[in-house]
């Protein structure tokens, strides 16, 4: 399993998740960066994700809907801030609604994601920002550990 570490900080507002992939970061990074492939690990494996917009520069947006094994989907969107081709990206993550408008009753977080060389492979760092204490604790409530995990993992099979 590529995940290693899930810290959960309610001081700091923070959700940290630590993976080590055997592939070079360049290999990572394609993972995000060609929405194709993105489908196949964003999400957990029970809600499989469609990518209809894939925009990965600054400014850009990312829109997306994972569908559950109910046929119910579940719409977000990523608004990219900051993007350090291939080592780091870092995006406003929320929920939406079918049109891919904010849900302003379910939390934003910010996120960056890092991948750094570590030992002949990738180290792989996902920090989210919550605003407030109550916002990380609604997303952990939801499963967010478990899912973003669960999808994290799904990131070995694709490079196989």
């Amino acid at each position: 399993m590529p995940v290693t570490d899930v810290q959960h900080d309610l001081d700091s507002l923070t959700l940290t998740i630590t993976a080590e992939f055997a592939a070079p970061v360049e290999r990572i990074w394609q993972v995000y960066a060609d929405p194709r492939q993105l489908e196949k690990i964003w999400g957990p494996p029970s809600h499989p994700a469609t990518v209809v917009d894939h925009d990965l520069t600054p400014g850009g947006r990312v829109t997306y809907f994972m569908t559950g094994p109910d046929g119910e989907k579940y719409a977000g969107y990523w608004q990219i801030t900051a993007v350090n081709e291939p080592t780091s990206f870092s995006f406003l993550d929320g929920f939406a609604d079918s049109d891919f408008n904010p849900n302003p009753d379910l939390p934003v977080s910010e996120n960056n994601y890092t991948f750094t060389e570590h030992n002949g492979g990738t180290r792989a760092r996902y920090v989210g920002t919550y605003a407030s204490v109550e916002a990380l604790q609604q997303v952990l409530d939801m499963g967010v550990v478990e899912g973003a995990s669960s999808a994290i993992n799904q990131i070995d099979d694709l490079l196989a």
